[in-house]
């Protein structure tokens, strides 16, 4: 796939790097030492999977491929992906490759069935989750002492908790605010003076406007470090945030399915794309449509493989991300990852939310005077992503009854999904129909 142009920012303040003796041994790994580490590692997991997990048992007899047939890193590329569909065909424990005792901890994340996809921890795999989030944090510029204000959410969804234990694992004071209720966040930056936080990039503009609704100086704060994630940003919203907020911003990725955030981390040195933690995480980057593997520098859907994961192994999980791989830099061992451009499905980030057309079609299925005809269009306003479905009135559908359905629409999504859309009911056949493959979004947001 061709690369997607972008400017750069004006002026990128670079953070001081770590002391090197600070870092972790597989930091200083170079390149062949690491590769070596990696197919150790490789090896046992698809052992551990085959072995342990019935549906891989079958997908591997299935592509002709065994665990022995492992013999180097290019061999993965003989193996079978994993989708999010494989996840929720084998709800809630089927993809689990140690018995149910040995499971210390349960996440999920929202399915397009109802059903989520499950994902789950033994004890040293929280250990492992928490060493490379702590591993981001320091790569981003935190360092034991500081204090961490946690603005992401807490429960099922991996990134508070997953936040929460690598600061703690650094040596971090956290506080643990979870998302929403803005003018109190802005009380607590105030009066607990952390020095980092950690948050959606988009819920982190309605902090900064709630500080300057407040009369205070969003540059005043003690914050000089903000780690955003859990949805795309820009280098345009870099440079915003920097410039307001005074700090360094940096990028970290993950995905509940192969472990929560801090698979990979942007250094706050080089703030030139997410190095993976390669000990941990195989990464490739393939053709969204053959899975043809690409060369480095070439974009492409980004697959991963945990190497190190006992509760859950993942092979060749199908992110859906796009991104390309290039060579370390601030961590010369290990490859970076460009910041996410999109996704190849139509997969809907709203405010670090994932949202599925089908989820809005359930509701909308179930409420009362509502036909299965609505579209979806996606827009900025205010910098803040902004979605607005359009569902048409069933003919039998009282004028009356519109706005009460409309409402109903509204509530089931936010109590289902987790966030808010804007839904307007239009007349019966209003809305295009399409004579091939459904389209229903229309992605009006601006672009940098």
């Amino acid at each position: 796939m061709s690369a997607p142009t972008s400017t750069p920012p004006t002026a990128k303040r670079l953070g001081p790097a770590p002391d090197p003796a600070t870092l972790d041994p597989a930091e200083r790994m170079g390149v062949d030492e690491l590769r070596a580490l990696q197919l150790e590692r490789l090896q046992w997991t698809l052992r551990h999977a085959y072995e342990n997990v019935p549906h891989y048992r079958r997908a591997f007899d299935a592509h002709g491929v065994h665990p022995d047939d492992c013999r180097s890193l290019e061999d993965l590329a003989r193996f079978p992906t994993t989708s999010k569909a494989d996840l929720r065909e084998n709800y809630p424990f089927g993809m689990f490759a140690v018995p149910k005792e040995q499971v210390r901890r349960v996440h999920a994340s929202s399915g397009t069935t109802g059903k989520p996809t499950v994902v789950g921890y033994t004890e040293r795999d929280i250990a492992t989750w928490s060493g490379v989030m702590a591993r981001s944090i320091r790569a981003a510029g935190g360092r034991a002492g500081d204090t961490l204000h946690n603005a992401y959410g807490y429960g099922l969804f991996t990134g508070g908790l997953g936040a929460h234990y690598g600061a703690e694992a650094l040596g971090c004071t956290v506080v643990p605010v979870s998302g929403g209720m803005t003018p109190r966040q802005v009380q607590l930056i105030g009066d607990f003076e952390p020095r980092i936080i950690m948050v959606t990039p988009s819920y982190m503009l309605a902090v900064v406007d709630e500080f300057e609704r407040q009369g205070i100086d969003p540059r005043s704060s003690s914050l000089q470090i903000g780690i955003f994630g859990a949805e795309p940003w820009t280098e345009q919203m870099r440079q915003e945030m920097e410039d307001r907020l005074d700090i360094d911003a940096v990028d970290v990725y993950g995905l509940s399915e192969v472990m929560g955030p801090g698979i990979s981390q942007e250094c706050v040195e080089t703030k030139d794309g997410l190095h993976v933690w390669e000990d941990h995480f195989y990464p490739e980057v393939v053709d969204p449509t053959t899975v043809a593997p690409l060369a480095e520098g070439e974009e492409g859907e980004l697959l991963l493989t945990s190497l190190t994961k006992q509760a859950l192994p993942i092979i060749r999980y199908r992110t859906r991300d796009l991104t390309r791989l290039l060579p370390g830099t601030a961590r010369p061992g290990m490859r970076r990852m460009q910041k996410v451009t999109g996704r190849t499905d139509d997969m809907i980030i709203l405010r670090g939310v994932n949202l599925f057309p089908t989820q809005i079609e359930e509701v909308v299925l179930r409420t009362p005077g509502l036909s299965p005809h609505f579209a979806l269009e996606l827009s900025t306003r205010g910098r803040m992503d902004h979605l607005v479905v359009s569902v048409e009135a069933r003919p039998d559908c009282p004028p009356e009854r519109r706005a009460v359905a409309a409402q109903e629409v509204q509530v089931r999504v936010k109590e289902t999904v987790g966030t808010s859309v804007e839904v307007l009911v239009v007349d019966p056949a209003t809305l295009a129909r399409s004579m091939g493959r459904l389209q229903r979004l229309t992605d009006r947001r601006e672009r940098a």
